[in-house]
């Protein structure tokens, strides 16, 4: 899994909003290359978080859609400057790094898909 870490020292999946006629696929694709430096293909959708906080003036209510991915090329050396790290975690790792029970959810899931891929254990 790739992390990304605020300046408040919480570590999330990377994410963002859509820009003006953007499909969201191509969010996905554009925030992950600004927010981790990473080119990526997309792969199956995960799911999508919904959270609502408080705005300057009313509450916003978000929705976020995630998919696998896989890299391609790019660097971490050319994630933008709103993180302050990037990092390659193993799902356990990544599932105690994460500051959101929501983000830890989603971490599940995404596991979940992965394993469906893989099938049971061989003997």
């Amino acid at each position: 899994m790739v992390l990304v870490q605020t300046p408040a020292r919480r570590w999330s999946l990377p994410k963002g909003t859509p820009e003006n006629g953007e499909k969201l696929n191509e969010t996905a694709l554009r925030e992950v290359a600004e927010e981790t430096g990473l080119q990526v293909r997309l792969d199956e959708k995960i799911g999508v978080m919904r959270y609502s906080f408080s705005g300057d003036e009313a509450r916003i209510d978000k929705a976020v859609h995630f998919w696998l991915m896989q890299a391609t090329g790019g660097s971490f050396e050319d994630h933008d400057d709103e993180h302050i790290d990037v990092r390659w975690v193993g799902l356990g790792d990544a599932m105690r790094m994460v500051s959101y029970r929501n983000t830890a959810s989603l971490l599940e899931d995404a596991a979940a898909l992965l394993d469906r891929r893989v099938g049971p254990a061989q003997a």
